[in-house]
């Protein structure tokens, strides 16, 4: 038997900080208007020291960086993700084949818990009356120790896509069949997307954000704010 690389051994060891565990039944609803929903949960477990050094309205801002940098990776470079002042938007090699349009970002950040979500302006996965309806978001919370001095803490992490209205799920008569195509191709390729990303998350590895539009706000919490000021509880900048 070949024997191992310790060196090898402990770049994993380093690499996979975190334990990862996905609830492997993504909760789906369809809606009588032909919009769908879908969210993704999973735990991620890690050092207290570790969450701690992470826990701020920045990190948020980078997790949410990271899924457009592993979607952009798992699609071998195929869906792109660029970058404007008003929108996101994910295309096929490049424009005009956009395939969804998102409005900027729009952050939520608490003491346990904090969110980003992007609503979904338009693209070609979209009908026309569904632009502005659903949205994409991404939520942590913290949750409770289970005892006082524990060591590793956990975060659970969401991924949600709601109110969506897929142009392949298309009206009328043709919905059963339409509805039939967007389970077996557009949303199962989401859910195994978003499996995947969940799981990677075990790397904390992080993408620095685009924008850092939240990391002034890192900054002042670090540092403290002025005595006469309360300490900012939420973001909306993105």
């Amino acid at each position: 038997m070949r024997p191992r690389d310790p060196r090898r051994l402990l770049e994993r060891s380093r690499a996979a900080r975190a334990r990862v565990t996905v609830h492997e039944d993504p909760k789906s609803e369809s809606a009588a208007d032909g919009s769908v929903s879908t969210r993704q949960v999973a735990d991620v477990s890690l050092p207290r020291a570790e969450l701690d050094r992470v826990w701020s309205p920045e990190y948020l801002e980078r997790l949410a960086r990271t899924y457009w940098r592993f979607l952009s990776r798992v699609s071998l470079g195929v869906l792109r993700v660029l970058y404007t002042r008003t929108s996101r938007e994910i295309v096929l090699i490049g424009r005009p084949l956009v395939l969804l349009r998102f409005r900027p970002p729009e952050y939520a950040t608490e003491p346990v818990h904090g969110s980003v979500t992007w609503r979904i302006s338009g693209g070609m996965l979209v009908t026309p009356r569904g632009r502005d309806k659903g949205f994409l978001r991404i939520a942590v919370e913290r949750l409770p120790a289970d005892h006082v001095g524990d060591e590793r803490v956990t975060v659970r992490v969401s991924s949600e896509v709601a109110n969506f209205e897929p142009m392949i799920a298309g009206w009328g008569w043709y919905s059963r069949i339409g509805r039939w195509l967007y389970r077996v191709t557009q949303l199962r390729i989401h859910v195994i997307v978003t499996h995947a990303f969940l799981r990677s998350l075990a790397r904390l590895d992080l993408e620095p954000s685009v924008v850092g539009a939240l990391r002034s706000e890192s900054l002042e919490r670090e540092e403290g704010p002025p005595a006469h000021e309360p300490a900012p509880s939420t973001a909306g900048r993105g």
